[in-house]
């Protein structure tokens, strides 16, 4: 029998003069990284909306306003330890509101920067950072775009 899980996340798409805030996220014994939206799990009972906020705060040192939500993205896949994780991303575009930019201690991710918008194609990254890019491009009004695979430089 497969044991199944469920994941929701919420993420913050953040763009500033051609740049993109970005976290690096570390996998729990620190063998591998990759790029991500600043962002995360959405704990029980509260409003995704509040945990992108509470998820930027806590990976980048910035308080954000959300401007909008841009869409939601569902994918199921198996997991290492013979499970099916289903992965809900709901993507929002924030806007920084203030603090100052600082790195995660103690966290999920490592290290947060502003990445120029035309090396991100070229940076090992989570495929949320393509959907959560494309959902802010295309502004779909039923907030969905295709799935975008995996694979080279793209990490689950």
């Amino acid at each position: 029998m497969i044991t199944q899980r469920l994941r929701v996340a919420a993420y913050g798409v953040c763009q500033r003069d051609e740049h993109l805030l970005l976290a690096r996220w570390v996998s729990p014994d620190g063998s591998r990284r990759h790029w991500t939206l600043p962002g995360g799990k959405v704990e029980h009972a509260e409003d995704p909306f509040d945990a992108v906020v509470r998820e930027v705060a806590e990976e980048t040192g910035y308080e954000v306003g959300v401007d909008a939500l841009l869409g939601v993205d569902s994918r199921a896949r198996q997991v290492k330890w013979g499970a099916e994780l289903h992965h809900v991303g709901i993507f929002y575009r924030v806007r920084i509101t203030g603090g100052e930019l600082r790195h995660e201690t103690g966290g999920s991710t490592d290290l947060t920067r502003w990445v120029p918008m035309t090396e991100v194609p070229t940076l090992p990254r989570a495929v949320i950072v393509d959907v959560g890019l494309e959902l802010h491009r295309r502004l779909p009004p039923n907030g969905h775009v295709d799935p975008i695979q995996p694979g080279g430089l793209l990490r689950y």
